[in-house]
């Protein structure tokens, strides 16, 4: 089973909104992907109160249950994906739910006070020895085949700091809004959209990165 470890120190970085729609994609009929919340806001159990969907299926748990709830999830045999939505610290609490991932996604907004507080989750990351990125989220949109300057100066800013970044970046969309009011995930809301193109990148890179770490973790 792949579990990717979605964090951040800075609380509104887009770890929620990731996490379900990442989950959404991930799942399918015969290996119901799982969301595992451990943040006391507990974002994910409200999006799946309002969803129709059984699935991705849901737990909410405390850092020190999480090792027991992702066993069970490995012993029912048909999870393949498990999704944690981590608190938005960067202390031992975070570094616990990084110590059970196969790859930690790390979500930052391209501004100042953001972009400040993701050493910290690097810090963690490395500290346990977990592969990890760092992806741009609620960025402004694209015009044409151009970045604003201020996407560019964050991904320059997160290569500065010795730190892999997405090749893409999520933009700032109130579709995004929309679709989690309804318990939907954006792919759901809307098929064709540009934010459905972007969370499909972002799941094939996450997907690609997971399956080669648990490779070469098996490998070695």
């Amino acid at each position: 089973m792949y579990v990717v470890a979605i964090a951040s120190q800075k609380g509104g970085a887009g770890k929620s909104t990731f996490a379900v729609n990442l989950a959404t994609l991930a799942d399918a009929a015969d290996a119901p992907a799982l969301l595992v919340d451990t943040d006391a806001q507990g974002s994910l159990s409200v999006w799946h109160g309002l969803r129709e969907s059984a699935t991705p299926l849901h737990v909410s748990c405390h850092v020190d249950e999480l090792e027991n709830v992702l066993e069970t999830a490995r012993s029912n045999g048909n999870v393949q994906w498990a999704f944690i939505d981590g608190p938005p610290q960067a202390d031992e609490t975070v570094a616990a739910i990084m110590r059970v991932a196969t790859l930690v996604l790390i979500p930052t907004r391209a501004a100042l006070f953001d972009l400040s507080a993701v050493p910290n989750t690097i810090a963690a990351a490395r500290r346990v020895r977990r592969p990890f990125f760092v992806a741009l989220n609620a960025v402004p949109p694209k015009r044409g085949i151009l970045e604003s300057p201020i996407v560019s100066a964050a991904r320059k800013s997160i290569r500065d700091m010795g730190a892999p970044v997405w090749r893409g970046a999520v933009a700032q969309r109130a579709v995004y809004a929309h679709a989690l009011a309804s318990g939907q995930a954006v792919t759901e809301f809307e098929k064709a959209g540009p934010a459905t193109l972007e969370m499909r990148e972002l799941w094939s890179d996450v997907a690609q990165a997971a399956r080669a770490m648990a490779s070469y973790r098996k490998a070695g």
